[in-house]
């Protein structure tokens, strides 16, 4: 199997190269499980954010990230747009969006109580 060599944070990891057509193909970064690799990129990534009261991210591989970058940046939240209407939610707001992974178009959803949490705030998506 034919992989990329990624060097970060002081980190060496092989990512498989997936063909996801004819004409694409990636190198498989899954940072789910990846403990050392999340504890060491997120003080890096923080620095480079400008002051932000939120994070977000999808409901997707970027949850640890995002979880480990609040941490690093003292807030104590972060929102999580999910990938179907939960029980929960009170008037989701809805949004399509395009994945190269998953190779068409998905739709994600924010809680209305997120969407005022963030409303006029200084936000960075994790991905």
């Amino acid at each position: 199997m034919k992989t990329y060599t990624l060097h970060i944070a002081g980190l060496k990891r092989e990512l498989p190269i997936i063909k996801l057509s004819y004409d694409l193909s990636i190198a498989s970064f899954v940072i789910l499980g990846d403990t050392e690799i999340v504890r060491k990129t997120a003080p890096m990534l923080a620095k480079k954010l400008p002051d932000v009261d939120f994070i977000v991210t999808a409901e997707a591989k970027g949850i640890p990230l995002a979880y480990e970058i609040s941490k690093v940046l003292n807030l104590n939240e972060y929102i999580v747009a999910r990938k179907s209407i939960k029980a929960y939610m009170e008037d989701p707001i809805e949004a399509d969006v395009n994945s190269v992974t998953t190779g068409g178009s998905q739709k994600l959803y924010l809680n209305s109580i997120d969407a005022q949490k963030i409303k006029g705030k200084k936000v960075a998506l994790v991905g």
